[in-house]
């Protein structure tokens, strides 16, 4: 006779305003007031140390800082504390728009570098813990519980707890944890009893607390798909599931009206997968003031340069090379488009990277003023996977727009 096997056990982990946090370790003085994080270079570290020389960081007074109020530029908030996220303040808001919101909240800028330090430390601790750990970003993982010792115990409480308390005393940092059958239930499970705090989701909880949670609140639903569904009345994912599976393909799709019912099941089967391969490589700026191909042709030309520089740096660092490169704009209306080229060889070179984007430049329209310039690689292979059979692979073909109306700002470079 076969044991039963354990009931899976999955768990999200979703740093506390992680790069908020980050900053208040060193500046801890600035706890429990509205602080937004974003909004460009950072200068404030020099500026406050230059103003208060030889005066620790932490000993700063809090009216020193920059405040939103004052803030003038394109930037978007990277997170925010959650005294600031009370007045409505969030993620990926246009800092101009929070100020309005909220005037008084204080400004620092991102400071990458920390935060991939603290990133890096927080997930090696929870891997010495549990060891099947997938990677979601700088601030978020998924951790599969189900045969580590402790992740059965209370639903997986008991191991929650341990990662908690593990990462707080080596970090200083806090952490919300959610821990269901699956994937997409420990996500929204994670968001239950935040901060610092620890929700255990079973697959029998699915009518009484998942049911009745607005529509966005499954990860894969988007504003778009959010005002389609609530055009048809529903409102919460108890609403979507009370739709036959048949009527969620017939308006939403043969596979993604599928999902949708699963979804409001509670219904996930994704796996926990330790290691993946990126998809493409990509950096990209959003200017502080709009900019035209001709009239700033020459800090278009730097900036493009330098976009391209820094991707190829990415590839030679992480051991990729790529065979399709593209450029991405958005016009000041808000337009964006893309357009890519796929090369018969692989390569990581900043040189070959700018003259294959700066030909996909061509087939855009740059009358417009720009506010994001971006390029990316894609179709990306391995160093050690590459060899001398695959240096020169067929090509692809790639379906491509007809040229647009261009304007060239001497010889055959645009900028």
């Amino acid at each position: 006779m076969t044991p039963d096997l354990p009931l899976r056990r999955i768990a999200h982990l979703d740093m506390d305003a992680f790069y908020a946090s980050v900053e208040l370790l060193r500046y801890p003085q600035l706890k429990g007031l509205p602080v937004v994080i974003g909004g460009g270079r950072r200068k404030v570290d020099e500026m406050l140390r230059d103003q208060y020389a030889g005066l620790p960081l932490s000993e700063i007074p809090a009216t020193a800082f920059p405040l939103l109020k004052d803030y003038v530029g394109r930037g978007v908030i990277t997170t925010a504390t959650y005294p600031a996220r009370q007045f409505g303040v969030g993620s990926a808001m246009g800092m101009m728009k929070a100020a309005r919101l909220c005037p008084q909240a204080l400004v620092l800028p991102v400071d990458f570098e920390e935060v991939r330090r603290y990133s890096r430390q927080f997930k090696t601790i929870i891997r010495e813990i549990a060891p099947l750990v997938e990677d979601r970003g700088v601030d978020e993982v998924y951790i599969d519980f189900t045969n580590v010792p402790g992740g059965q115990r209370e639903g997986g409480r008991v191991l929650a707890r341990l990662i908690q308390k593990s990462i707080f005393e080596a970090t200083r940092l806090t952490c919300s944890i959610g821990v269901a059958p699956n994937k997409l239930l420990a996500k929204m499970a994670s968001e239950f009893n935040k901060p610092n705090g620890i929700s255990i989701v079973h697959e029998d909880d699915v009518q009484g607390r998942i049911w009745p949670l607005p529509v966005r609140k499954i990860n894969g639903i988007g504003p778009k798909a959010e005002v389609k569904l609530h055009g048809f009345g529903l409102q919460t994912v108890g609403d979507i599931a009370a739709r036959p599976r048949e009527w969620l393909v017939a308006h939403f799709g043969k596979s993604y009206g599928a999902w949708m019912h699963d979804a409001s099941w509670g219904r996930d089967d994704r796996p926990v997968v330790t290691e993946s391969e990126p998809v493409s490589m990509s950096r990209e700026t959003t200017f502080d003031r709009d900019l035209h191909a001709v009239r700033d042709k020459a800090e278009l030309g730097a900036i493009f340069t330098d976009l391209c520089q820094r991707v190829a740096g990415d590839l030679q660092r992480k051991g990729y090379v790529g065979r399709t490169i593209g450029v991405k704009l958005r016009y000041d209306n808000f337009k964006i488009v893309t357009r890519d080229q796929t090369l018969d060889h692989f390569t990581a070179d900043a040189k070959t990277i700018r003259q294959t984007a700066g030909q996909c430049l061509k087939r855009v329209d740059l009358g417009p003023r720009l506010r994001l310039l971006g390029v990316r690689v894609g179709n990306l292979l391995k160093v050690a996977d590459l060899d001398g059979s695959e240096e020169k692979p067929p090509v692809v073909p790639v379906k491509r727009s007809p040229p647009a109306t261009k304007i060239e700002a001497g010889g055959d470079q645009l900028f």
